[in-house]
C-alpha cells in the first residue's frame, strides 16, 4: 500500500487534521466537506481502500454531548436562566462543535488506517 522508500512516514494526526494525503502529505484527502477523493492528485495513493466507517461521529456525538450537556447542566445550577437562553446558548455549539470536528477527525482515521496498512478483514482460505 505504501512506498516507504519514496516517501517518509508522516504523522497521521498532522496529515489527518490538515485534510493531506497520508502517504506525501502534499495532495487533499476530501474532495467535498466529508466526501473522501477518489486518489491522491499529487502523488496517485488510492483513496478507495479507506473507510472510516462512524468512528468519527460517535466519538463526536459522545464528547460533544457530555462537554455541553455538562456546561448546560452547569449554567443552570449556578444561574436558573429561562429555557430560551438555553437554547440560545447550546443550540448553535450542539450544531457547530460536531461539524468543525468531523473533517479532522475522518482525516486521522483515515491517515491512521494509511499507517497501519488496514484493510478489510478477509478468511484465512480466501473466500469472501
Amino acid at each position: 500500500m505504501s512506498n516507504s522508500y519514496r516517501y517518509p512516514p508522516l504523522s497521521p494526526v498532522r496529515t489527518g487534521l490538515a485534510g493531506r494525503c497520508p502517504r506525501c502529505g502534499q495532495g487533499n484527502m476530501f474532495d467535498g466537506f466529508l466526501t473522501i477523493a477518489k486518489s491522491c492528485r499529487a502523488c496517485g495513493l488510492d483513496f478507495s481502500p479507506f473507510d472510516s466507517a462512524d468512528g468519527p461521529a460517535v466519538i463526536i456525538m459522545l464528547v460533544v454531548g457530555f462537554a455541553v450537556m455538562g456546561a448546560a447542566l452547569a449554567v443552570e445550577v449556578a444561574w436558573e436562566p429561562p429555557y430560551w437562553v438555553h437554547a440560545v446558548l447550546w443550540g448553535p455549539l450542539i450544531v457547530a462543535l460536531p461539524l468543525a470536528l468531523l473533517r479532522p477527525l475522518k482525516g486521522i482515521f483515515l491517515a491512521g488506517q494509511y499507517r497501519a496498512n488496514a484493510s478489510e478483514g478477509r478468511l484465512a482460505d480466501g473466500s469472501d
